[in-house]
């Protein structure tokens, strides 16, 4: 199902290369995904970073007043600043003036704005962060949550989390039966702390999800799972090393790829395989992750963001809207709360 009056509101001011880097990926979103980006920012700022001959159509600038740094405590300065951009940019959401609401910005400001603003979704405890990882099967993405919403995890949590993403897998990546799995030190179920092991006898009685048991750590990027689910904590410190130790790859193969002529030609021929090496190793591929669990489609983005991120964040932003992600994770806990009642 597709649309293209899909309105994203977006937090200008947000991230490292904010606003000129964060306008850019917009404007290109508003071009070629045909939906409408409400720029949410100082306005001065805003129009200075417009490229020329932009079309004004399917852009809109909401002035906002402030905005939050990264040095600032996100619960506080989401109260104190109640005119900052990612607020007024989760207040568009709220009043249905937008689909979803994409930031670069400070990511414990924006998971605080959503809560806040938009609250959780009825049978939801807490939300997760989740984010796309490659694997070794080319096509396979898989599904990571909580990576950094919640740094402690009771198993009811991990539970609603594997409902939430696998509802996610199923509506925007596509996968027809998405195959769930605990991260955990080993596969057998009799393996991990309280935690993991109360978690997996609730995995394996949730009849909403299909779990195929413990992933390790190994597992992660195997292409066996489609989402697997994870403290924020623990999910937090996997996202940066998946990410660095990606980044080092790249690295190695410009560095040592055109040594000596030999090196320079093969590189050349190579040149278009690379091109997809780094397509499904970069995160920028994927632009953000899903806040999941708030009444509101949310996307985070890193801080170091620039517009290719800011554009496949969009992308991935309207994708869910288009596949009512929303509606389905509201069906999905209705039943639930339905069959336990």
């Amino acid at each position: 199902m597709g649309s293209t009056g899909v309105r994203i509101a977006i937090d200008a001011m947000g991230g490292d290369h904010a606003p000129g880097e964060i306008v850019a990926g917009a404007i290109r979103a508003s071009e070629e995904l045909g939906v409408k980006v409400l720029l949410v920012g100082d306005p001065q700022q805003i129009a200075a970073a417009l490229p020329p001959k932009t079309n004004l159509e399917r852009v809109e600038i909401v002035p906002a007043e402030e905005a939050i740094t990264m040095d600032e405590e996100p619960l506080n300065a989401v109260r104190r600043k109640r005119k900052a951009s990612i607020n007024v940019a989760m207040d568009l959401v709220k009043q249905q003036k937008a689909d979803a609401v994409f930031s670069a910005g400070h990511s414990g400001a924006a998971m605080a704005a959503a809560l806040l603003r938009l609250g959780r979704l009825p049978g939801i405890d807490r939300p997760a962060i989740g984010t796309v990882f490659p694997t070794i099967k080319a096509g396979k993405p898989v599904l990571i949550l909580d990576v950094g919403a919640n740094v402690d995890s009771r198993p009811k949590f991990l539970e609603q989390f594997a409902v939430m993403g696998s509802t996610y897998s199923q509506y925007v990546l596509g996968v027809a039966k998405p195959e769930v799995g605990l991260l955990n030190i080993g596969e057998e179920e009799t393996k991990g702390n309280e935690v993991a092991l109360r978690a997996h006898q609730l995995l394996k009685e949730n009849s909403q999800i299909n779990f195929i048991g413990n992933a390790e750590g190994r597992d992660v990027l195997s292409g066996n799972f489609d989402v697997i689910v994870c403290d924020g904590f623990v999910g937090n410190v996997l996202l940066k090393f998946a990410e660095a130790v990606g980044e080092v790859i790249l690295q190695i193969l410009r560095e040592e790829l055109p040594q000596g002529l030999h090196g320079q030609i093969g590189t050349a021929i190579l040149k278009p395989n690379l091109k997809r090496v780094k397509q499904r190793m970069d995160h920028a591929e994927h632009g953000g992750a899903l806040l999941l669990g708030v009444a509101g489609v949310c996307f985070i983005g890193h801080g170091s963001s620039q517009a290719p991120s800011i554009f496949n964040a969009i992308r991935t932003a309207k994708e869910a809207v288009d596949n009512q992600v929303l509606r389905r994770l509201q069906s999905q806990y209705e039943t639930i709360e339905q069959e336990t009642s």
